[in-house]
C-alpha cells in the first residue's frame, strides 16, 4: 500500500527482455542498506518487487515486470534514461498525506493538453471509457504514482492542476501533451462502484 507521495525520482539505467518478462535496473537516491530484496516500490504507479540491489555511483535496484504489467501499464515503453517517480510502501505509523494507493494500475491514459500559468500546470487527461465513472470532481486519483485531486470532469476526460512544488519533486514537470501515463482510480470509488453493481 502507498500514499501517492513521491519520495525519490529514479532513472532507468538498463532494461532487458526475456520472453514475456522484463528486468529493469533503476538508479535512485535511497540508501543501499534500505533496499531490501522482496520489498515493494511503486515505480511511476505500478507496485514492483525488488529482486536485486547494489551501488555504483548511485544506489540501484532491479525489478521484474511480467506480461500483465507490460500490457496494462507504460512500463513496456521505458528505456534507459527514463525518469520515474518512486515511493516505498507504507509502514504502520506513517503519515497518510495523500490517499490510499495500491500500486495496481487500472489503465494507461493519455495527456491531451498541458497549460502553464504562474508556475503551476493544468493537465487535461483522456479518461479510459470503463473507468470514467470512478473519476469524480474533487476526488482523488493516482497518475504515474502521484496522488492528485481531480479538478474537473467531462464526458471524455478530466483535468488536474499541479502546483510548482509537485512539478519540481516529481516527473510531472517533464510531462507534455501526447504522452502516456499510468492511472489508478481511487480505491474507495472502485469498491463503491462494485457495491452499486451488485445492488442492481
Amino acid at each position: 500500500m502507498f500514499t501517492g507521495l513521491i519520495t525519490d525520482i529514479g532513472e532507468v539505467t538498463a532494461m532487458r527482455r526475456r520472453g514475456e518478462l522484463a528486468r529493469i535496473r533503476i538508479a535512485c537516491s535511497y540508501e543501499l542498506d534500505t533496499l531490501a530484496i522482496g520489498a515493494s516500490i511503486a515505480c511511476s504507479g505500478p507496485c514492483l518487487t525488488v529482486v536485486a540491489a547494489g551501488a555504483d555511483r548511485r544506489a540501484w535496484f532491479e525489478v521484474e515486470a511480467a506480461a500483465e504489467t507490460l500490457a496494462r501499464t507504460s512500463v513496456g515503453e521505458w528505456r534507459p534514461g527514463r525518469r520515474i517517480n518512486l515511493e516505498r510502501s507504507l509502514r504502520i505509523g506513517d503519515e497518510l498525506g495523500g490517499h490510499l494507493v495500491t500500486g495496481h494500475v487500472d489503465a494507461v491514459a493519455r495527456v491531451l493538453e498541458r497549460g502553464d500559468s504562474d508556475g503551476a500546470a493544468r493537465f487535461d487527461i483522456a479518461a479510459p471509457g470503463p473507468l470514467a465513472r470512478f473519476i469524480a470532481e474533487k476526488g482523488s486519483i493516482a497518475l504515474d504514482g502521484v496522488s492528485l485531486t481531480v479538478n474537473s470532469v467531462w464526458d471524455a476526460g478530466f483535468s488536474v492542476l499541479l502546483i510548482p512544488h509537485t512539478l519540481a519533486v516529481t516527473t510531472w514537470g517533464e510531462r507534455k501533451a501526447g504522452e502516456t501515463i499510468n492511472l489508478e482510480v481511487d480505491l474507495m470509488a472502485r469498491y463503491a462502484g462494485r457495491l452499486l453493481d451488485k445492488a442492481h
